[in-house]
């Protein structure tokens, strides 16, 4: 088996006063595997790097915060940003739901889908969490206008 070893930064939340420290990884890939995750985010428009960093943090947030997901909601998980704080985001994809929210005040769905290469029940469905969890991202929203926790 033939390997590509790629520095990945993984965002291993410590809370040393209000700073998150990253940490550096190198991960070994099969051939086959890192081709794959290289065309899923090319596709996605990010890097090999950041698919990377989404995947492994949507996976261990899974695992650790799976209670707090509604399962009402399948496509939408918590994900750990670089501030620490846990955002709801279309899983899979990285996409917050608050950027699904902020798009839908000047865009229909079909044109969020189709800027963001979503479904529309991708759309519909964080919009529909949006609608269930208002207060919850809103007080994201307003945080990121404020320049809080800002990170995509």
């Amino acid at each position: 088996m033939l390997g590509y070893q790629i520095g990945i930064t993984y965002d291993v939340t410590s809370n040393i006063g209000t700073r998150a420290v990253m940490t550096r990884y190198a991960l070994n890939l099969p051939d086959a595997l890192k081709r794959d995750a290289a065309l899923l985010a090319k596709e996605q428009g990010i890097s090999l790097n950041q698919f990377i960093l989404w995947s492994v943090a949507e996976k261990v947030g899974a695992h650790l915060q799976a209670e707090g997901d509604d399962s009402n909601f399948p496509s939408v998980t918590y994900r750990r940003g670089a501030s620490g704080v846990l955002s709801p985001v279309l899983r899979g994809m990285g996409i917050r739901v608050q950027t699904i929210v902020i798009a839908s005040e000047n865009m229909s769905p079909t044109e969020i889908a189709e800027d963001y290469d979503l479904t529309v029940a991708q759309v519909q469905e964080a919009l529909n969490f949006y609608r269930a969890h208002q207060a919850e991202i809103d007080a994201f929203i307003q945080a990121s206008r404020n320049g809080i926790g800002a990170e995509e």
